[in-house]
């Protein structure tokens, strides 16, 4: 998937509960998440097996996936059901993501960093760490888009680069998200059930400090040995010759603040107003939240000069790819979230037992694990889903009792997005854009050796520190 990456209110909870109720997942079959494991599968293997036919014809494979979803449902479970369970779908948890998204992608793509530096290992380590902090605030995919150009730029003269592009994966497009809803697209569906922004802050805070002090020393101890490899060797010819930094588009960042502020609006202001609408409770803070978020994407649009745009090589594309994509995700993963809530009675119990310890606690290292696996081979957004559901779907147990379960699920989506080059939606992103820039990146499985011999022993020790 192209763009991030990342990448789906409050009343999430209630809402899912109605929607199982009516199509009663209790007895369905293990076939109905056929069409949800489909839909996974094209988006991880599309851009790799067939890229052009995929560029052309993603929107109908997930027309195609949703469409045996919702034919289905009306003709096996009536019209009324569906249309319930779609409308929750869509009001509730498609429309706010996607909002988010656009707001962020919007804003981000207007912030232009111009000039360059040489890339020594000092410079590269700082700006991995910039770009690595950046991407909490403006997410994973925001962060790539502003950060990976000037990074390939202090780079172009070194013989020694692709090193640098793999860290700026793990780091930037995948680890730095890690802090509020605002990082990864996983963490904001977990806002939008009910998590607290600041829980992922204060709760996954000393897993990312020890994941990300580990990476950048190891990317300087390894950028300073390729660095004095090349030294005595013709220098090569730098095609962007150093010269001062300049940031374009600065309006953008007070943009982004106005972003954060009304996500926390939407969280502590409770006026008790609700819409019926299609039979979803649609509450106001939330509809007020998503309006500024469209404005504030208007007011990028208007403010910032098209050069600034053009220079970040900005469109449309990749923002649409993901609103289509992900349409059929949350229409195809409806029947799989009413599984999975009807718990050990459901198809899913199999998985529920993997997941628990003998006396039915929380398995924490299974949950972490688990999450991870499936995060690095299909998206890690919905398969956050997935797991946030089996932990019992209740964001108030989840962020007390839970802590540590809502911890390692959030923790494995994010972080073990890193772990391939599909697992988050930047990731594929930046890889074709460092290619473009002809920097030799290694293939699918040759990324993997890198990222397990990294990233893999990292986890390993996350394991034994935090989640036992």
């Amino acid at each position: 998937m192209t763009l991030a990456g990342a990448v789906l209110a409050a009343c999430l909870l209630p809402s899912l509960a109605h929607a199982a109720t009516g199509i009663d997942g209790a007895t369905m079959g293990v076939m109905w998440a056929l069409p949800f494991a489909g839909m996974l599968l094209s988006i991880a293997l599309g851009p790799i097996l067939f890229p052009h036919f995929w560029e052309l014809n993603y929107g109908k494979f997930a027309a195609f996936w949703a469409l045996l979803v919702l034919v289905p449902l009306v003709l096996l479970r009536g019209f009324e059901p569906a249309l319930g369970a779609l409308a929750h779908t869509a009001l509730l948890e498609y429309i706010p993501f996607i909002i988010l998204l656009f707001a962020l992608f919007t804003i981000a793509g207007g912030i232009l960093i111009m000039g360059n530096l040489h890339g020594t290992p000092a410079t590269n380590t700082a700006l991995l760490a910039i770009g690595t902090l950046m991407a909490s605030f403006v997410g994973t995919t925001g962060a790539s888009i502003i950060m990976i150009r000037p990074v390939l730029r202090a780079n172009d003269s070194r013989r020694h680069n692709v090193h640098v592009v793999v860290f700026f994966i793990f780091l930037v497009s995948n680890i730095g998200g890690s802090l509020t809803p605002l990082g990864d697209p996983p963490l904001f569906l977990g806002f939008l059930r009910g998590v607290s922004f600041f829980w992922t802050t204060t709760h996954l805070l000393p897993e990312t400090l020890l994941a990300v002090a580990i990476l950048l020393t190891l990317f300087f101890v390894l950028d300073s040995w390729f660095y004095k490899k090349e030294e005595g060797l013709p220098s090569l010819k730098d095609p962007t010759p150093d010269r001062d930094l300049k940031l374009y588009g600065k309006v953008n960042f007070i943009l982004l603040g106005g972003v954060i502020a009304a996500i926390l609006m939407s969280a502590s202001w409770k006026p008790g107003i609700v819409f019926n609408i299609a039979g979803s409770p649609v509450e106001l803070q939330n509809l007020v939240r998503d309006a500024i978020l469209l404005a504030l994407a208007g007011l990028s649009l208007k403010l910032t000069p098209k050069p600034v745009r053009a220079g970040n090589e900005f469109s449309w594309g990749p923002i649409l790819e993901v609103a289509k994509l992900f349409a059929g995700i949350f229409i195809c993963i409806i029947p799989v979230l009413a599984m999975l809530q009807a718990g050990r009675n459901g198809a899913f119990s199999g998985l529920v037992a993997l997941v628990s310890n003998p006396d039915g606690s929380h398995n924490t290292v299974a949950y972490f694990w688990l999450t991870g696996a499936l995060s690095s081979f299909l998206d890690n957004a919905p398969t956050y889903l997935v797991f946030f559901e089996l932990a019992g779907g209740n964001p108030q147990v989840l962020m007390t009792s839970g802590a540590l379960t809502l911890a390692a699920i959030s923790a494995g989506a994010v972080f073990m997005g890193a772990n391939t080059y599909i697992g988050n939606a930047p990731n594929f992103m930046v890889y074709a854009i460092a290619k473009d820039r002809k920097v030799k990146m290694p293939s699918f499985f040759g990324y993997m050796l890198w990222s397990g011999a990294i990233l893999i022993p990292i986890f390993l020790l996350q394991t034994v520190i935090f989640f036992r």
